[in-house]
């Protein structure tokens, strides 16, 4: 009888062990593509703005993350279909959006601004924009503006790739690209930007940023009680200032 004892003592003991170890683990959804804010580095890495705010959210959370990346037309489509279970991507909450997934608290906000060559005569407003081709991402509320505010007079270029549209824009084959106005200062601030400056006023000046999860998920709840403690605890403003001189939230 002291010996079973002595085993189910050792069996429990161990099923307890195993429970303490078996942390929570969570998958962090992002595109890659979209530095500073999410880019893959040169040992394969997803990194930058958006992951270290997912990863700072992990430790509040105290789960273990991985990230995996996603083209950006399907990665809502990749979130509902349980290849990741938050999206961390620098996505723009819109109501359309909020038709196929739930968003946090926003955790920073942006706007839209053109940006062309530091030599063109380049005026953001429609009569002056007319017959020039404008780039910007697909799936983003960039080409959204375009295509409702400007089709007709401006030839609109949709990419797979906010680094594509660069593409084009150095090499001359558009005039003008419009994107959310902190991705745009990072790459101004480049080798490949510097001919380059911002045009005209914001077009959106107030285009907020959440982090997407599946329709009804709780997790929504625990990401926006984590994002408020890395806000209060100065995690956030550390972060923050590895990327910007100037506060984004």
């Amino acid at each position: 009888m002291h010996y079973k004892k002595m085993l189910l003592a050792a069996a429990a003991t161990l099923a307890f062990a195993a429970g303490a170890n078996a942390a929570e683990k969570l998958r962090i959804g992002t595109e890659g593509a979209y530095p500073p804010f999410n880019l893959i580095d040169a040992s394969g890495q997803a990194v930058g703005f958006d992951l270290d705010i997912a990863h700072a959210l992990c430790a509040k959370m105290k789960v273990e993350c991985e990230v995996v990346t996603s083209d950006w037309d399907g990665i809502i489509p990749a979130l509902n279909a349980k290849k990741f279970d938050f999206l961390v991507a620098s996505m723009s909450i819109t109501e359309e959006r909020k038709n196929a997934v739930d968003f946090t608290d926003p955790y920073y906000t942006n706007k839209l601004q053109f940006v062309a060559p530091k030599s063109a005569d380049f005026k953001a407003d429609k009569a002056s924009l007319k017959g020039k081709v404008i780039g910007a991402q697909r799936a983003t509320i960039a080409g959204t503006w375009l295509e409702d505010n400007m089709a007709g007079d401006v030839d609109v270029k949709l990419y797979d790739t906010q680094e594509n549209a660069y593409l084009d824009l150095t090499s001359g084959r558009i005039d003008g690209v419009l994107a959310d106005a902190f991705v745009q200062y990072e790459w101004l601030e480049s080798d490949a930007g510097k001919d380059f400056e911002f045009k005209g006023d914001p077009v959106v000046d107030n285009d907020k940023m959440g982090i997407a999860v599946r329709k009804g998920d709780p997790l929504r709840e625990r990401l926006n009680t984590a994002l408020k403690e890395i806000v209060d605890d100065g995690t956030y403003k550390k972060i923050n200032e590895k990327y910007f001189p100037f506060s984004i939230y």
